[in-house]
């Protein structure tokens, strides 16, 4: 088991052997296990997948920007599947800050905005709240910050 309390601040980046796939609309877009977990404390694994894992033609740029104090600047991108588009599905760091330079393209999903994701086999569970994006499998333990009323800790 892995707390979340344990994990380091500022977030640490580690290469994960375990087979990481996402399905959405019928379709598997994602199958590696060429992955990068990043780890902060209080958050569940965060799952960066390399772009030449992600099935060609399914990500468009989406809008906006975000800022991390410790990764730097994200980009979104849009999910297209088909007929169906899904909003700012996932983000990327295209030039992260130094300390952070192996995920740099690679893409990271909401498990909370696409059909499924799963981790060895494992379905996740999204982490509450749409802002930090953590996969929860059984293995990891929180409380998780994410959900309402949990800003302040």
């Amino acid at each position: 088991m892995e707390s979340v309390w344990d994990y380091p601040r500022p977030p640490r980046v580690e290469r994960t052997g375990a087979r990481v796939t996402i399905a959405h609309a019928g379709r598997v877009i994602v199958d590696s296990d060429r992955c990068w977990r990043v780890l902060e404390t209080s958050h569940p694994p965060v799952y960066y997948i390399p772009r030449d894992d992600i099935a060609d033609a399914v990500l468009e740029p989406g809008e906006g920007r975000s800022y991390c104090e410790f990764k730097g600047v994200a980009s979104y991108w849009d999910l297209v599947v088909g007929t169906t588009r899904v909003q700012r599905a996932g983000w990327s760091y295209e030039r992260p800050s130094p300390g952070y330079t192996e995920i740099a393209g690679a893409v990271a999903f909401y498990p909370s905005r696409v059909g499924e994701c799963r981790v060895g086999g494992e379905l996740v569970q999204p982490q509450e709240g749409d802002f930090y994006g953590g996969w929860i499998t059984a293995d990891i333990t929180g409380p998780f910050k994410g959900g309402p009323g949990t800003t302040g800790w």
